[in-house]
């Protein structure tokens, strides 16, 4: 997702949670708007999955350790430690409750190494996508590039992903192997869906459809939600079709959370969110809102266009954001914010009939989807 070149468009950053659990660099509120149903998990995640990411981290060379570090936000650039945080941890909270929901407190105990190497996975992702968006912040201080340069910080999400895949495989769970072989095609699903975001950056704005956008961002967002719900499941010991559902549960949550985020990155406001306000916007972003009001065929369409259509000018940062909700941008996104979260409930309860069982996972979902800052 390249950015604007202009010097104010760093963004997705966060900050430390009231509880210790950190907020996400993808635009959620603080620890201070978790429920505490969710919240419990998260923190109870955190308490689990750090120690083996820290011990994960120790493997690797010492000076890719030193970003990794600074990145989870451990320690300082001068190795001194922090208190920054590391994100809350939606993702690996999804192993374990998903395990958990699935087999009980055992299954959930066995699957802390696969729920550490999906939150490497994660910041993979993270660390790379910093890079190319030029983005400067995240979690309200420099991001990894700014700090030691793009070549140390893709180095080190590269190491991160192979950690990831070698805790996998030296686990010896019976369902780590189809963990790690559902894991790898994730990440290359992953790559698929950021090299069709980037490439939608130099795209004219009547050259993408909505269809595009959709896919692109359940690839970006989704396949790694509901690879964390399956491979929970991998975990407990369930059969096909469950992991199926659970996976098809957290890709529809993830596409209602990066529908509600680039709500979000719109609307937000910049003292909540820690992104600048209109940054996706200078960057000529094609968020979902923005090509669902370009592709509306309404006189707010055609001002868009004309808008996107030029360098990015902060004196039409106002006009280019009615442009938008006068085309329904923001009234479509949020529909759809809510049908996906819809589909998701349906494929969770085909999963996990049993209400009370399904509760934790419920909370996630809601969690990451009821935002509106």
């Amino acid at each position: 997702m390249p950015e604007s070149t202009a010097p104010d468009t760093g963004h997705r950053s966060g900050g430390a949670g009231e509880s210790g659990v950190a907020v996400e660099p993808d635009g959620d509120p603080g620890t201070r708007d978790v429920p505490p149903e969710a919240a419990h998990i998260l923190d109870r995640t955190r308490a689990s999955v750090d120690p083996e990411l820290r011990s994960a981290f120790a493997s690797l060379p010492a000076q890719m350790r030193r970003v990794a570090r600074y990145h989870f936000g451990w320690e300082n650039p001068d190795g001194t430690p922090s208190r920054t945080g590391a994100g809350k941890a939606i993702r690996p909270a999804l192993v374990l409750t998903a395990a958990e929901a699935l087999g009980g407190a055992p299954a959930r105990s066995s699957a802390v190494r696969a729920a550490a190497a999906v939150e490497l996975v994660h910041n993979f992702t993270l660390l790379h996508d910093d890079v190319m968006d030029r983005d400067v912040t995240r979690r309200h201080r420099p991001t990894a590039w700014t700090v030691f340069g793009d070549a140390d910080a893709i180095l080190t999400g590269d190491a991160l992903q192979a950690l990831a895949l070698l805790m996998l495989a030296r686990d010896p769970h019976p369902a780590a192997p189809r963990a790690a072989a559902r894991v790898t095609a994730c990440v290359i699903e992953l790559c698929e869906g950021q090299h069709t975001d980037t490439a939608m950056e130099s795209r004219a704005p009547d050259e993408v459809t909505l269809a595009e956008v959709l896919t692109m961002a359940e690839a970006k967002t989704g396949a790694l939600i509901g690879c964390a719900c399956a491979v929970g499941a991998l975990y407990a010991g369930a059969d096909d079709e469950v992991v199926d559902a659970l996976d098809a549960f957290g890709r529809a949550a993830g596409l209602a959370f990066q529908l509600i985020d680039d709500v979000i990155g719109i609307w937000g406001d910049p003292g909540r969110t820690g992104k600048p306000a209109g940054a996706d916007l200078a960057a000529r972003k094609k968020s979902l809102p923005v090509v669902a009001a370009l592709t509306s065929g309404t006189s707010g369409a055609a001002e868009l266009a004309a808008l996107y259509g030029q360098p990015y000018d902060r004196r039409d940062l106002e006009r280019t954001v009615l442009a938008i909700e006068r085309a329904g941008g923001r009234d479509w996104a949020q529909s759809q914010a809510a049908d996906r979260m819809g589909r998701a409930m349906d494929q969770l309860a085909r999963a996990i009939p049993d209400p009370s069982a399904a509760e934790g996972l419920l909370s996630l979902a809601e969690f990451v989807t009821r935002r509106s800052n």
